[in-house]
């Protein structure tokens, strides 16, 4: 029972964490169609962003300053090259996103350097927020999760209660007709794809000190963000806040689990490899058999 309690509260935490950078490569897809191979870049930036803020105003401004920075980077990429690419379809627009992600990997590497940076978790949330049988629960995980509730909350009344959410949406749907009424269609899509960088960003910031902050964080994340979008539903928010958290409970719980996964079939070689070894790849099985079972993902809507 302990080790069930623990391993949910932990796969949901960072479960959050994948949605809060999944939310928003969904939006960006959704509402423009492009497929941002540089989205878990963004993250990364966040979290270096944040490091480097840390150490001159503190850990609370740059929770705020950091996804800010990243947005506005974000959106000026959508302005200046993503826009000029958009009208020859998605290789074009493809290439140019996994273009930006090689050069902000180099450039995190040339100012930052090629190892880790020290992150460190704030003061104040250090220390077990609680114990459960004697095992604590880190207090920055407890952060974690009401930050990204935090944001799930906010782009809801954002896209359900606002006037910028009718227009974004209307837009998503009927962009002539948006643009008839006097909306600037263009700005809309790039305020979207600098939003969508800035909850990446936000992510890097709560995920940085959390886990690892150095240049190869971009490539470990990224894949499985790829993996949350797809099982949920390419374009489906609610898709991507509930596969978000059945990846990672399916994953914190396989970790935990160290039992030989084919015992059964008699062979040494198979019997040694445990469920834990496994939990990596778990996601990836995930993705095959939804795509074998509903290609459009659990929560997508099937194409007409």
């Amino acid at each position: 029972m302990e080790f069930l309690t623990l391993s949910l509260l932990n796969g949901l935490s960072y479960g959050l964490m994948l949605f809060m950078l999944s939310a928003g490569l969904t939006l960006i897809f959704s509402m423009m169609g492009v497929l941002n191979l540089a989205h878990a870049s963004f993250y990364m930036l966040g979290a270096y962003f944040a490091y480097s803020l840390t150490l001159w105003l503190g850990f609370w401004p740059a929770l705020l300053l950091a996804p800010l920075l990243v947005g506005l980077l974000g959106a000026g990429f959508e302005k200046y090259c993503l826009r000029r690419v958009h009208a020859f379809g998605h290789v074009p627009e493809m290439l140019v996103t996994f273009g930006l992600n090689t050069v902000l990997v180099e450039l995190v590497q040339l100012v930052w350097g090629r190892g880790p940076v020290d992150y460190p978790i704030p003061p104040g949330l250090e220390g077990p927020l609680f114990a459960l049988w004697g095992t604590p629960f880190p207090t920055y995980r407890g952060f974690m999760v009401l930050v990204a509730l935090a944001m799930l909350a906010g782009l809801w009344l954002l896209l359900k209660r606002t006037r910028i959410g009718l227009v974004v949406q209307a837009a998503l749907t009927h962009p002539d007709a948006v643009q008839a009424l006097g909306h600037n269609v263009p700005r809309v899509f790039m305020g979207v794809f600098g939003g969508g960088a800035a909850l990446a960003g936000l992510a890097g910031v709560v995920g940085g000190n959390a886990f690892v902050t150095e240049p190869g964080m971009a490539a470990t994340v990224g894949s499985v963000v790829f993996v949350v979008v797809v099982v949920g539903g390419m374009g489906s928010l609610a898709g991507a806040f509930w596969a978000s958290l059945l990846i990672g409970v399916l994953q914190t719980l396989a970790v935990g689990i160290d039992l030989p996964v084919l015992g059964w079939t008699g062979m040494d070689a198979l019997g040694r490899i445990k469920l834990s070894q496994l939990a990596p790849l778990l996601p990836y099985a995930l993705l095959v058999l939804v795509l074998l079972l509903r290609p459009q993902g659990l929560w997508g809507q099937r194409a007409d």
